[in-house]
C-alpha cells in the first residue's frame, strides 16, 4: 500500500490540473450560420387604420356562448393531446438533470469483505492455517471501505453545451405544449361551430321539406279539380324526396361533430351533451393584428422552432468538443485492513489522486461524422424555423382575407335569400289562384332551398375565418417561465 502514501504525486496532479483549469473557460464556436429573420412592414390584407387588438387568453368568450366557454374549460383540463404535451415537458425537464450532471463531480462509496484460502508450504504468522488434503493451507481476510470522486474538466464547453441543448429542448417542449393547446382550443371552437351549422342546416332542411310537402298538397288539390297534371305532381314528389334525402347526411354530420368534440374534451361520446343553437346567435369578437415583427414573439410555434434551433446549435458545439482532449480528475480514499475491528484505524487509511488525458486519434471517422450529422440537423431546423416564420405571416394574411371575403359573401347571400324568398312567395300566391306555370313555382322553390343552405355554410366560413385569425395571432398564450441552466 506504499503507493497510496506518495505525497509528490498529488502535487504534480494538482499542478497539471491548475494548468488545464486556466483554459477551462474556453468554448468552441459551433461555426454554423445564424438565422436571418426579416419581417414585412405590414400585413398585406390588414386595413391601415385598423388598431391592433391581440387575442386574450380567453379569446373564445368574445363569441358570447356560455356553452362554448364550458367546452373550452373541459378541453383545457382534459384534452389528451395537452396531457401528452405536459408529459413531454416533464421528460425534457428530467433530461436537464441528466445533462447537467456532467458539470458536477461524481461520488461513489464502496465496501468489500474478502476471505481467501490458499495452499502453502511454510508458516506465516499473519495467516491462519488448517489441514487441507494432507498439506496445509492459509486463510486470509481483507476488508476495505472507501469513497471515489471523479470530475471531468469541461475545457471545451462540451458539457455546458449539452446542458444548454437540454435547456433549449425543455423550453421548446413548453412552446410545443402551448401550440398543442392552441390547436386543441381552436379545434374545439370550429367543431362546436360546425355543430351549430349542422343544426341550422338540419332545421332548414326540415323546413324545406315542410314547404315542399305544402306545395305538393296544393298540386294534389289542383289535380282533384282538374287543373293539375300528373307530371306536375311527379316533379314535386321528386323535390319532396330530395329534401327527405338531404336530412340523414346532416344528422350524421351532427353526430360525428359531437363525437369529435367528445375526443377534444377528453370524454367518451356518451358523456358529452351539446345543446347547440344557431350560428346567427353568435357575436363576432374584435381581433386585429399589430406589426408583423410582433407576431414572431406571440406565435408559440415560431418560438418552439427557435428553441429547437438553439438546441441544435448547442449539439454542434458538443460534437466539436468531442474531438478535443478530455481531462478527468479522480480522487479515492478509504480504509483497508485484514481485521474488521481494525478497519477504521489511522494505519488503515489510504488515498490516491490521479488525472487522465484522453485525446481521440482515430475512431473510424465517427467523431467527424457525428459533427456533420449535427451540422446537417442544424441546417434542417434552420430551414424549418424560416419556413415557420413565413407560414406565420401567410396564416395571418390568409385569415384576414378570408374574414373580409366571407363577410362580403355573407352580406350578398343574405340579399340573395331575401330575393329568393320574395320570388317563392309570389309564385306560391299565383299557384293558389292558378295564374302561374308550375315550372316557375318549382324553380323558385328549389332556388330558395339552395340559397338558404348556402347562407348557413357561408356564415360558418366567416366564423371559422375569425377563429383562424385568433389561431394565426397566437391565441393569447403567455410566455413560459425561463428555465434555469443549473
Amino acid at each position: 500500500m506504499a503507493g497510496y502514501r506518495c505525497f509528490k504525486a498529488p502535487g504534480r496532479v494538482l499542478g497539471a490540473s491548475a494548468l488545464f483549469l486556466t483554459v477551462a473557460a474556453c468554448t468552441l464556436s459551433p461555426n454554423v450560420p445564424d438565422p436571418k429573420v426579416s419581417a414585412p412592414v405590414s400585413f398585406k390584407e390588414a386595413t391601415p387604420a385598423m388598431a391592433a387588438v391581440w387575442p386574450g387568453l380567453d379569446w373564445w368568450q368574445g363569441f358570447g356562448s356560455p356553452e362554448l366557454d364550458r367546452l373550452m374549460a373541459q378541453t383545457q383540463d382534459s384534452n389528451l393531446d395537452i396531457a401528452a404535451a405536459i408529459a413531454r415537458i416533464e421528460q425534457a425537464d428530467a433530461q436537464i438533470k441528466v445533462s447537467g450532471s456532467s458539470l458536477y463531480p461524481s461520488l461513489s462509496a464502496s465496501g468489500q469483505a474478502e476471505r481467501a484460502r490458499s495452499a502453502t508450504g511454510g508458516s506465516d504468522s499473519s495467516g491462519v492455517y488448517d489441514s487441507f488434503g494432507g498439506g496445509s493451507s492459509r486463510i486470509s481476510n481483507s476488508y476495505n471501505a472507501g469513497l471515489t470522486a471523479s470530475y471531468e474538466l469541461d475545457l471545451w464547453g462540451g458539457n455546458r453545451a449539452a446542458l444548454e441543448s437540454a435547456r433549449q429542448s425543455a423550453l421548446a417542449s413548453r412552446y410545443d405544449k402551448e401550440t398543442v393547446a392552441l390547436t386543441a382550443t381552436t379545434s374545439t371552437a370550429t367543431t362546436y361551430f360546425a355543430i351549430l351549422a349542422a343544426q341550422d342546416r338540419l332545421a332548414l332542411a326540415r323546413d324545406n321539406l315542410r314547404i315542399a310537402q305544402q306545395t305538393l298538397d296544393v298540386i294534389n288539390g289542383r289535380i282533384k279539380v282538374g287543373v293539375g297534371t300528373e307530371l306536375e305532381r311527379a316533379n314535386q314528389q321528386t323535390i319532396v324526396a330530395q329534401q327527405w334525402a338531404s336530412i340523414p347526411p346532416l344528422e350524421l354530420e351532427l353526430t360525428q361533430n359531437i363525437n369529435a368534440l367528445a375526443i377534444l374534451t377528453g370524454h367518451s361520446p356518451e358523456e358529452v351533451q351539446v345543446t347547440g343553437g344557431t350560428l346567427a346567435g353568435l357575436k363576432t369578437p374584435v381581433v386585429a393584428p399589430g406589426l408583423p415583427s410582433e407576431l414572431l414573439a406571440r406565435r408559440p410555434d415560431v418560438r418552439e422552432a427557435e428553441a429547437n434551433l438553439s438546441a441544435a446549435r448547442a449539439n454542434v458545439q458538443v460534437a466539436r468538443a468531442a474531438m478535443f482532449p478530455n481531462i478527468t480528475l479522480t480522487a479515492a480514499s478509504g480504509y483497508q485492513s485484514s481485521a474488521l475491528n481494525q478497519l477504521f484505524t489511522p494505519g488503515g487509511f489510504f488515498y490516491t489522486l490521479t488525472s487522465g488525458l484522453t485525446q481521440p486519434l482515430f475512431e473510424g471517422f465517427s467523431l467527424q461524422g457525428q459533427l456533420e450529422v449535427n451540422k446537417a440537423a442544424y441546417r434542417e431546423l434552420l430551414a424549418t424555423y424560416q419556413k415557420t416564420i413565413l407560414s406565420a405571416f401567410s396564416d395571418v394574411d390568409n385569415a384576414l382575407a378570408s374574414i373580409r371575403r366571407s363577410t362580403e359573401q355573407e352580406q350578398q347571400q343574405e340579399l340573395v335569400v331575401a330575393s329568393a324568398q320574395r320570388a317563392y312567395d309570389i309564385a306560391q300566391a299565383q299557384l293558389r289562384v292558378g295564374v302561374v306555370d308550375i315550372t316557375d313555382v318549382l324553380n323558385a322553390e328549389q332556388t330558395l332551398f339552395s340559397d338558404r343552405d348556402a347562407l348557413a355554410q357561408v356564415r360558418l366560413s366567416r366564423i371559422n375565418a375569425v377563429v383562424s385569425l385568433f389561431q394565426a395571432l397566437g391565441g393569447g398564450w403567455t410566455e413560459p417561465t425561463q428555465i434555469s441552466a443549473k
